[in-house]
C-alpha cells in the first residue's frame, strides 16, 4: 500500500510538470542589482527542466505590448555580475485597471505561458495577484533595494545598494572631517528607512532620519550638532531617508542656526546601479530556481522569500497583508552608538 502512495504522488508529480511547459519571466518597478542573477537562475533551472522560457521586457508595460522573446542559456550568458535588468524594466499604470489586467492574462495563454515568474516588489507582486486570480499561474520573487516587503528578512538588491552607499559616505566623512563640516547625505528610501538605518550603523552616523521616526525636531538636532561642535568633533553626518527629504534647504537652515558650513549630498539613482554583491548574486539565484521549482509543483499565486535562515514561500495575498516595521531595538543601538 506505502509503495502505491509512492507511485501515485510521482505520478502526480509528472503530471504536473507536463501541465508547465513554458515559462515566463519579468522584472517590474525599480531595478535592482542582482535582478539579472534572478532571471538567469529562471532560464536555467526551466531549461533544466526541458522547459521553454519567455521573457517579457519592461516589466507590465511590454506584457501588454507584447514585448515578448524566447530566451535560451546563451541569453543569459556573462549576466550574473551585471547591475540592472537585462529585461529592463518599467512601472504600469494599466495593470491597476481591470481591463488591462485581462488583456495580460490573455496575453500569457495566447503566448503558451503557463506559469509567470515577476521579480519586483509589492506592487509588481499586487499585479502578479491579479493574474493568479485570472488563471496564471503566477509566482512572486523580491527584488528592491528598500528590504520593504513584509514577508521576507532579504530582498535582491538591498546588499548591493547598502554597500554602495556605505563607500560613498565614507569618502563624504573624509571631505567632511577635512573642512570641519556638517554633511547631510540622503539616502533611498521613499517609505522604508532600512537603508539610511543600516548606513548610519555602518557609517558611524551623529544622526538617522528615517520616514518611521515621526517625532523628528530639528531644533533638537541643531543643538546636538552645536553641543558636539564644543566637544571638539570634526565633522557631524546626517543620514538622511529619501522620505523624509528636504536635504538641500535643511543643510541651508542648519547653516544658519549653527554657523556651521553645511552641506547635502543626495547619492540618488547611484544605488541602483553596480554589479552585484556575492550574496545578492547567491541569494537571488536560489530564489530564482525556487520560483520554477514551486512553478513545476503546481502552486501559483505565491511568494518566494527568505526567513529566519530558509528560504520559503507565502500566499501573495498574505504576503502583502503583512506589515514591516523598523526594529526599535536597532534603532536605539544606532542612537546609543552616536553619542
Amino acid at each position: 500500500m506505502a509503495e502505491n502512495n509512492v507511485m501515485d504522488k510521482e505520478k502526480y508529480l509528472e503530471e504536473i510538470e507536463d501541465s508547465i511547459r513554458t515559462i515566463g519571466v519579468l522584472t517590474s518597478g525599480g531595478d535592482a542589482p542582482g535582478m539579472n542573477a534572478a532571471i538567469r537562475a529562471v532560464v536555467r533551472r526551466a531549461l533544466s527542466k526541458g522547459l521553454k522560457v519567455r521573457g517579457i521586457r519592461r516589466g507590465y508595460h511590454g506584457l501588454l505590448k507584447e514585448e515578448i522573446i524566447d530566451l535560451s542559456a546563451r541569453d543569459v550568458s556573462d549576466t550574473i555580475q551585471r547591475g540592472g535588468t537585462i529585461l529592463q524594466t518599467a512601472r504600469c499604470k494599466s495593470m491597476r485597471t481591470e481591463e488591462g489586467q485581462q488583456k495580460a492574462a490573455a496575453i500569457c495563454k495566447k503566448y503558451g505561458i503557463d506559469g509567470l515568474v515577476v521579480i519586483g516588489g509589492d506592487g509588481s507582486f499586487a499585479g502578479a495577484q491579479k493574474l493568479a486570480n485570472l488563471g496564471v499561474n503566477t509566482i512572486g520573487v523580491p527584488g528592491t533595494i528598500d528590504l520593504d516587503i513584509a514577508c521576507t528578512d532579504y530582498t535582491i538588491g538591498f546588499d548591493t545598494a547598502v554597500n554602495t552607499a556605505m563607500e560613498a559616505i565614507d569618502k563624504v566623512r573624509d571631505t567632511s572631517t577635512s573642512h570641519e563640516r556638517c554633511s547631510i547625505i540622503e539616502v533611498m528610501g521613499r517609505d522604508a528607512g532600512y537603508l539610511a538605518l543600516w548606513c548610519g550603523i555602518a557609517n558611524g552616523a551623529e544622526r538617522i532620519l528615517m520616514p518611521e521616526e515621526h517625532d523628528f525636531d530639528e531644533q533638537a538636532l541643531v543643538q546636538d550638532i552645536m553641543a558636539n561642535k564644543k566637544r571638539g568633533k570634526k565633522n557631524y553626518i546626517i543620514i538622511n531617508a529619501e522620505g523624509i527629504g528636504d536635504s538641500i534647504n535643511m543643510a541651508k537652515r542648519i547653516e544658519e542656526a549653527t554657523g556651521i558650513e553645511t552641506r547635502a549630498t543626495i547619492l540618488g539613482h547611484m544605488q541602483r546601479g553596480g554589479s552585484p554583491t556575492c550574496k545578492d548574486r547567491v541569494y537571488a539565484s536560489i530564489m530564482g530556481a525556487m520560483a520554477v521549482d514551486l512553478l513545476c509543483q503546481g502552486k501559483t499565486n505565491r511568494v518566494v522569500g527568505y526567513k529566519d535562515g530558509r528560504y520559503v514561500d507565502y500566499d501573495i495575498e498574505e504576503a502583502l497583508a503583512m506589515k514591516k516595521t523598523i526594529s526599535d531595538y536597532q534603532y536605539n543601538i544606532a542612537k546609543s552608538l552616536a553619542i
